[in-house]
């Protein structure tokens, strides 16, 4: 069942949608590069403190997915993204009184962990009811399309929003991160108010472990893909200092720009050939990418293994999603999404202390390979996948 919106183009439909996304992830990058200094410099509390700060929204997120589908099936994406846009106003609301009201270094830090925390919860009450409101209007055969424009949204809105974060600090200081969190969350909120919402669909829903039980194939096949997306972020740019080489930022920029690339360029893959079929190809691809980087003699060798690893990443979390889909009632549409996002998180989440670890043991160069190796299991699962689960 769908409804469809009368007023508006299905293309710009579904853009009308996946934006609320978009402002949410500019939104989180907006403090990535300004709350730590402030934490360190202005409050005087060590890294470690600084750290946590900024860790706390990614840990509540991860703790928040499982409720925000529950919400999101119950009372419908519409609802559960405005609440959304309501909380990240009162994260911005926050954090600019933790820089403006003169208290303790403590109530400053207080007031920018509730923020932060509050953020946390936002993004998971925008990030995939974003794509099962615009699925809900347009229907499942566009689901790799809005799949898609999402995951793009969130990447760019993350890249835009940390050099954002820094122009408003240079210019209207601190507390403009602040306002300027709480105008993306209440002006997208009047926006939302204006988009059809989906249908309430009537019928059982299934408890969260009964769901996570059915996600846990493909959201282990996501975890595997994700831990090497994790571990290339965080320490591309040691590996490099290690050899002695420069520009490992342009690692991370050709990973960003095959990704998109591909996803822009394939639209009409998923629907094609198939969800498992296509993250087959793609997951082969992202182990070819890391071993290159893990043998790279030169750092051109290990640019183009980052950018084959953007090129592998880019379907997989789209593709596994298709196929929760199909075999998901509807009625749990979004708690299927939220619980395999819930991967996706765990796998960055541990990536780096994970990896870490294995540089501690056995040096940088074997993360890429470790990397690989998880990348080649999920490939091994995906394909067991693809031949024994039903169609």
């Amino acid at each position: 069942m769908k409804a469809r919106s009368q007023s508006l183009p299905a293309g710009l439909s579904i853009i009308s949608i996946v934006c609320f996304n978009f402002v949410s992830f500019i939104s989180n990058g907006l403090p990535l590069a300004v709350l730590p200094g402030h934490v360190l410099n202005t409050l005087g509390f060590g890294s470690a403190m600084a750290g946590l700060v900024i860790g706390t929204q990614y840990l509540t997120t991860l703790l928040s997915r499982p409720l925000a589908g529950q919400l999101a099936d119950r009372f419908g994406a519409k609802r559960t993204v405005m609440a959304g846009l309501a909380v990240l106003t009162g994260s911005g609301l926050l954090t600019a009184l933790a820089i403006i009201l003169p208290a303790s270094p403590w109530v400053g830090l207080a007031l920018l962990m509730a923020g932060r925390i509050l953020q946390g919860i936002s993004s998971a009450l925008i990030s995939t009811p974003c794509c099962t409101w615009a699925i809900g209007l347009h229907g499942t055969a566009r689901t790799a399309q809005i799949m898609s424009w999402n995951g793009i949204a969130a990447y760019g809105g993350t890249a835009i929003g940390a050099p954002l974060g820094v122009l408003i600090r240079d210019h209207l200081g601190l507390a403009g991160i602040g306002i300027g969190i709480t105008l993306l969350g209440c002006l997208p909120l009047l926006f939302a108010r204006t988009r059809p919402p989906t249908p309430l669909l009537p019928g059982v829903r299934l408890p969260f472990h009964s769901v996570f039980v059915a996600v846990l194939p493909n959201g282990l096949a996501v975890a595997c893909s994700s831990a090497g997306f994790g571990s290339l972020t965080a320490f591309i740019a040691l590996y490099f200092d290690s050899l002695g080489w420069a520009n490992a930022a342009y690692c991370l920029s050709a990973f960003g720009v095959a990704f998109i690339c591909a996803r822009l360029a394939s639209p009409n893959a998923l629907s094609r050939f198939g969800g498992y079929r296509v993250v087959t190809l793609c997951m082969a691809v992202q182990t070819l990418g890391l071993l290159l980087v893990w043998l790279a003699p030169s750092p051109l060798v290990a640019i183009l293994g980052s950018a084959l690893t953007g090129l592998g990443v880019s379907w997989v979390y789209p593709g596994l999603a298709v196929e929760t889909l199909a075999r998901t009632p509807e009625t749990n549409r979004n708690s299927a999404l939220s619980t395999l996002s819930l991967f996706f998180d765990l796998a960055v989440g541990l990536a780096g202390p994970l990896m870490g670890l294995v540089a501690f043991s056995l040096g940088l160069p074997w993360i890429f390979f470790c990397s690989a190796l998880l990348s080649a299991i999920g490939f091994t699962l995906v394909m067991h996948l693809r031949r024994h689960l039903p169609r």
